[in-house]
């Protein structure tokens, strides 16, 4: 069990790696004042977590407290944070969740704002590292009503969530890798903003977005689109068992193409896989990226 958990509650490194990260947090703008809360599993049944009323860029390791998978502070001197709770849902729903950061990155937050959906199949890193974006339904933050909002969300390898007039939850392995993805969402949601002020988004051919899914299936990465049999390539309809008051429509930009699902037949438009040199280069940029960011 120590392999797994750590040392639990009292393990000071895991305390400064949650001060570590609110420091990121805070620095990249992802957090004004004492907005956001960070999270991370520690045993069975005890979860270590930042408190409540506290900078995120200011956090000591004495400060950070500890809950039970109930959310009953069970160590810590200061009180948790009020939305341990959302934290909490994705852990219990998602075994293999160890860490989960909630902020307010600005670019993604205007989406949620906006409450215009992500649209996929644009850039090759967002395809790879993290798929489809779903939307959660607004509910006021704090209580178990707000944490259930996101439990429809949580199938098939999502790691990253909306949180519809509120902000973002990311959620992984490791304290790291749970933080990493907000970068990715808020990078990619600026790049968003920046083209449709040139013009235009332009969405990738069914052939293309097959070949950076297939490559994420072989790095190992998880897909809803890898699971859900009538989902479109794109991921538009991934989580439309979710949405019980509707699937979020995009407004400010052109809707994704509709392609055969990645478990279906491609279309006839399709094209077959080539090897030029153009898709070589792109494979072999996106495969090192990865491998780069796993430490191999």
């Amino acid at each position: 069990m120590s392999n797994q958990w750590n040392s639990g509650i009292h393990d000071r490194k895991l305390k400064e790696e949650i001060c570590e990260i609110g420091r990121r947090v805070y620095n990249k703008g992802f957090a004004a004042a004492n907005d956001g809360n960070i999270s991370i599993r520690v045993g069975e049944n005890e979860v270590l977590c930042s408190p409540t009323m506290i900078c995120k860029g200011f956090m000591k390791p004495d400060d950070i407290c500890a809950v039970d998978l109930d959310g009953n502070q069970i160590a810590g001197t200061r009180k948790r944070t009020s939305e341990i709770l959302l934290h909490l849902a994705i852990m219990k729903e998602r075994p293999d969740v160890k860490a989960v950061v909630h902020c307010h990155p600005p670019h993604a937050t205007a989406f949620a704002v906006a409450r215009e959906p992500i649209p996929q199949c644009v850039l090759p890193e967002v395809e790879v590292f993290m798929g489809e974006v779903p939307m959660a339904p607004y509910e006021t933050p704090g209580g178990q009503k707000f944490a259930d909002t996101v439990v429809p969300f949580l199938k098939g390898g999502t790691n990253t969530i909306i949180l519809t007039g509120h902000g973002t939850v990311t959620f992984g392995k490791s304290l790291e890798d749970a933080y990493w993805k907000t970068e990715i969402l808020d990078a990619y949601c600026n790049i968003l903003l920046l083209s449709k002020q040139l013009g235009r988004v332009t969405y990738f051919t069914e052939n293309e977005t097959r070949e950076l899914l297939d490559l994420k299936k072989k790095l190992g990465f998880d897909d809803p689109r890898f699971h859900v049999e009538d989902c479109d390539l794109c991921g538009n309809s991934a989580f439309r068992d979710g949405y019980k008051e509707g699937i979020p429509q995009q407004k400010s930009f052109e809707p994704a193409p509709s392609y055969p699902g990645y478990l279906s037949k491609p279309s006839t438009q399709a094209t077959p896989a080539t090897n030029n040199g153009d898709s070589d280069q792109l494979i072999k940029a996106i495969t090192d990226q990865v491998m780069s960011a796993l430490g191999k």
